[in-house]
């Protein structure tokens, strides 16, 4: 630790030079957090429905990969299902993507569509029972309050400037009139930019090809105490094989493997990360090099006192350390604005977290110890018997 203040000095030694590595390391630091954080969104936006959905096991076709490729299957798969001991009730689900209708925006864009019943309601959005008996009326669906109002417009202000002055709001999915009968809370995704639910027959109006007999997801829920693993088997080695029996926390891992093995979304975001480690590395290992180069007299005096390898191994690694910290501090800052900014912009979930700042500063640390343990090699070298030859 006596060090430390002789590499602080040679550190500040050439402000100009100590900014421009600040900086580096900065941009390295704010791309892998933004890389990271990008990634983090992709996997929380695409579970957010499978988080809230009520139930304990999910029924889907052997050949479904994700949520927006549900193969549809035969609804009497779960009715069979619902005849096993420990079974408390089931629901069917209906999925797909309807084309919404925006005129004053001039844009068209799929919106994604839930019908379940009303009086199931197999959802945990807080506050959604009473505007979800609503959709037993024709042509009633619920909003989400977090899709893109750039994509269907402010629907959720519409909405409550209707309702405050007595009003209903309609809207036009799959040129069909629909009426908002309210609101819930979910948020986009990758794959959707906005989100309803309604009751089975209004999907079904929506959707006249889909046929009421088969269904995207089967909703499993069980008796208290009952013992998922074991009726998720049983129920497995009756049905047939034209339908898969999955855990919830199965259903939400097929979705996560999907987006980070079976796309290149996954392979991209580990890519950026990897691209600004790199670059940070480079970035701190040159300006080590030249600095222990301007001081390699110095270094040699250094051994010719009596210091060893070890001590001036240690003030070049204190002097990586140190800038670490210089440009980890503003670059966390610089960070959370940004993930401000690009939430409020887009309304994927981007979250700054204790244990994202803990990542990266593993990684910014890791980052500049390396580059320091490349630059040992230079001070190694210094010979005091050349230097004063």
């Amino acid at each position: 630790m006596l060090a430390i203040p002789l590499a602080w000095l040679q550190l500040t030694y050439q402000k100009g030079r100590l900014a421009i590595a600040i900086l580096g390391i900065m941009f390295a630091v704010i791309l892998i957090a933004m890389q990271l954080g990008f990634q983090e969104a992709l996997f929380k936006s695409s579970i957010l429905l499978h988080l809230n959905l009520r139930s304990d096991l999910i029924l889907i076709h052997p050949s479904s990969n994700n949520l927006l490729n549900l193969k549809q299957f035969s609804r009497r798969r779960l009715y069979q299902a619902n005849g096993f001991a420990g079974v408390k009730s089931v629901h069917p689900v209906y999925i797909g993507l309807a084309p919404w209708n925006s005129p004053e925006l001039g844009v068209k864009e799929d919106i994604l569509a839930i019908g379940v019943s009303p009086q199931a309601n197999p959802f945990l959005f807080p506050n959604i029972k009473p505007d979800f008996d609503k959709t037993q009326l024709p042509d009633v669906v619920l909003f989400d309050r977090g899709s893109r109002e750039d994509f269907y417009g402010a629907v959720a202000s519409e909405y409550e400037i209707a309702i405050a002055r007595g009003k209903s709001l309609t809207k036009e999915v799959a040129n069909r009139a629909i009426t908002i009968g309210g609101l819930f809370n979910m948020g986009v995704s990758f794959a959707a930019n906005g989100t309803l639910i309604t009751s089975e027959q209004n999907f079904l109006r929506i959707f006249p090809d889909r046929l009421v007999g088969n269904i995207s997801l089967g909703l499993v829920q069980l008796e208290q105490g009952a013992d998922a693993i074991a009726i998720r088997d049983a129920i497995r080695s009756q049905l047939d094989q034209d339908v898969k029996v999955l855990t919830k926390q199965e259903f939400i891992n097929l979705e996560l493997n999907y987006w980070s093995e079976a796309t290149p979304i996954g392979f991209i975001f580990g890519l950026g990360v990897a691209m600004g480690f790199i670059v940070g590395v480079v970035i701190v290992y040159q300006v080590l090099y030249k600095d222990v180069s301007d001081h390699l007299a110095e270094y040699a005096t250094l051994k010719a006192m009596g210091y060893s390898n070890f001590y001036l191994f240690s003030l070049v690694l204190q002097e990586s350390l140190l800038l670490a910290l210089c440009g980890f501090l503003p670059a966390i800052s610089v960070c959370a604005l940004l993930y401000h900014i690009t939430q409020s912009a887009t309304g994927l979930l981007m979250e700054l977290g204790s244990d994202r700042i803990l990542q990266l500063f593993v990684l910014t640390i890791a980052m500049c110890a390396i580059s320091g343990t490349l630059s040992l090699r230079k001070v190694q070298r210094a010979d005091p018997a050349e230097i004063f030859d």
